[in-house]
C-alpha cells in the first residue's frame, strides 16, 4: 500500500474517531470504562502493522520518533492554550501557595523517583535513567483534560479538584524543561561545563524568559481583541481561530528566540485569559472539547501506530510489568500522601489518592523523549519512556469513570453527612 492511501486511512480513521465521540460522548463517558486517548491509541494499534498492517509508518522516510516529537509539540501548544483558559481568571495568584507546593516540591520528587526506579530496576546508565524520569514527570494535560471535563467529571468530581489538576499539569508541562535538558547537557558535557550553563541559559533564559515572553504576547493580543470588538473589526466566529492562532504564533515565535515554546504558550493563555474576561472565556469552554477531539486525539493515532512492541520486549523483557507497576504507584503517589495537607484544594486522604493517582504520563512525554532521543542518540530512553506512556494512558484511561464516580459518590455522602450534622 503506497504512502498516500495510508495517509488518507489515517485521515479517515481521525475523522471517524471524532464523529463516533460527538455523538455518542455522553453515553461513552457514563457506561464505558475508556478515555479519548485511549480510544485513539486502540485504533492506532488496529491500524499499524501488528493488528490489520493498513498503515505502516516505517516507510513513510521520516524517523518516526521525529514525527511524534515535532506532532506532540503542536499538540502541546493549541491543548496548553485551551487548559489555561479554562482555568479561573487569577486562579494562580489566589492558589501560588498550593501550586508552589507542586510544581516545587512534588514534581523535583516525581523526577527523582522515577529516574531512581529505572535506574534500579533496568540497569541503564544513571544519567539515562535520570533523563527517562525527566521526560516522564509532568502530568499531562491533554489526558487530563479527558479526565477533569466532561458529564462524568461535572457531575462527580468538585470544580477546586478540577482545577488544581488542570492548573499542574498545564504548568509543569513547561517546567519539566529544565530538568530533562538538565540530564542533557550532563550526557553531553562535563559537569563543570554542563551546571554553569544549565542554570544561565536555560533556568535564566529560557524558562523565565519564556514566562516573560508569553505574558507579554498573551496580554498584548488580549488587548488586541478587545480593541477589536470595540470598533467591531472582528466576528464572534473568529474567537476559536484567534486563540488556536495565538498558540502558534507563541509557540514558534519563542523558539525562534530561544525560549521553551511551550512554557511560553501557558503563560501566554494565562495572560490572554486574564485580559478578555468571562464571556470570551465561557465560549472557549463550550468549544474546547470540540478542539481538544480534533487537534489532540491524532498523536494518540499516531503512537500506536508506531509502538515500538519488539524493541520493547528485546531490551526490558519481563522486567517491563515490574518498572510499570513500580512507576505508575511510586511516581506519584507518595509525594502526594506526604505533602497533601499543604496543598489546600485537596482535603483530605481520598482526594490526595485521586489527585495522586491521575497525573498521567501523555503527550508532553512523547515530546520530551522524542527530542531526547535527537539530543543524545539513545534508544533505550525513547523505549522506556513510549512503554510508560502507553502503559500511564491504559491504566488511567480504563481507571477514570469508575474512580471518579467512586470519588463522586463518597464526596456527596460526606457532604450529605456534615449537612445532617449541622
Amino acid at each position: 500500500m503506497n504512502s498516500l492511501n495510508e495517509l488518507n486511512i489515517v485521515i479517515t480513521a481521525i475523522g471517524a474517531i471524532v464523529l463516533v465521540l460527538g455523538l455518542v460522548s455522553d453515553y461513552f463517558r457514563r457506561h464505558w470504562w475508556t478515555s479519548d486517548p485511549l480510544t485513539a491509541l486502540v485504533m492506532g494499534i488496529l491500524l499499524g502493522p501488528v493488528v490489520l498492517d493498513l498503515v505502516n509508518p516505517g516507510g513513510w522516510g521520516i524517523p518516526q520518533e521525529h514525527l511524534l516529537e515535532q506532532t506532540a509539540r503542536l499538540t502541546l501548544a493549541i491543548g496548553l492554550m485551551g487548559v489555561a483558559l479554562r482555568v479561573p481568571q487569577g486562579y494562580f495568584f489566589r492558589n501560588w501557595k498550593p501550586l508552589a507546593v507542586l510544581l516545587g516540591l512534588v514534581m523535583p520528587i516525581m523526577w527523582v523517583v522515577s529516574g531512581l526506579l529505572v535506574y534500579w530496576i533496568l540497569g541503564i546508565p544513571f544519567w539515562e535513567a535520570m533523563l527517562v524520569g525527566a521526560a516522564i514527570t509532568p502530568t499531562d494535560p491533554i489526558v487530563s483534560t479527558s479526565i477533569v471535563t466532561g458529564v462524568v467529571a461535572e457531575d462527580y468530581l468538585p470544580k477546586r479538584i478540577r482545577h488544581i489538576i488542570s492548573a499542574e499539569s498545564g504548568a509543569n508541562d513547561g517546567l519539566a524543561y529544565p530538568l530533562v535538558l538538565l540530564c542533557v547537557l550532563m550526557l553531553e558535557r562535563s559537569p563543570t561545563e554542563a551546571l554553569p550553563h544549565w542554570f544561565v541559559h536555560v533556568v535564566l533564559w529560557e524558562v523565565c524568559g519564556a514566562v516573560l515572553f508569553g505574558v507579554l504576547l498573551g496580554y498584548v493580543a488580549g488587548r488586541l481583541l478587545k480593541w477589536a470588538e470595540r470598533k467591531k473589526t472582528i466576528e464572534r466566529s473568529s474567537f476559536l481561530g484567534y486563540t488556536i492562532a495565538l498558540s502558534l504564533t507563541v509557540l514558534g515565535a519563542g523558539k525562534l528566540i530561544g525560549t521553551d515554546g511551550i512554557l511560553a504558550v501557558f503563560a501566554a493563555g494565562l495572560a490572554f485569559g486574564n485580559v478578555i474576561g468571562g464571556k470570551e472565556r465561557a465560549e472557549e469552554d463550550n468549544v474546547q472539547e470540540a478542539i481538544n477531539r480534533f487537534f489532540t486525539l491524532p498523536i494518540f493515532i499516531l503512537l500506536g501506530l508506531m509502538i515500538p512492541w519488539q524493541k520493547w520486549w528485546s531490551l526490558l523483557g519481563w522486567w517491563n510489568i515490574l518498572l510499570v507497576v513500580a512507576v505508575l504507584f511510586l511516581r506519584r503517589l507518595p509525594a502526594l500522601l506526604l505533602l497533601h495537607q499543604f496543598i489546600k484544594p485537596i482535603k483530605n486522604i481520598p482526594e490526595a489518592l485521586f489527585v495522586g493517582w491521575f497525573g498521567p504520563i501523555g503527550v508532553a512525554a512523547i515530546f520530551y523523549a522524542g527530542y531526547s532521543l535527537r539530543r543524545v542518540g539513545v534508544e533505550e530512553v525513547w523505549l522506556v519512556c513510549s512503554l510508560m506512556i502507553c502503559a500511564s494512558i491504559v491504566a488511567q484511561g480504563l481507571s477514570a469513570t469508575p474512580l471518579t464516580k467512586l470519588y463522586g459518590k463518597h464526596f456527596n455522602k460526606k457532604k450529605q453527612s456534615n449537612c445532617e450534622n449541622q
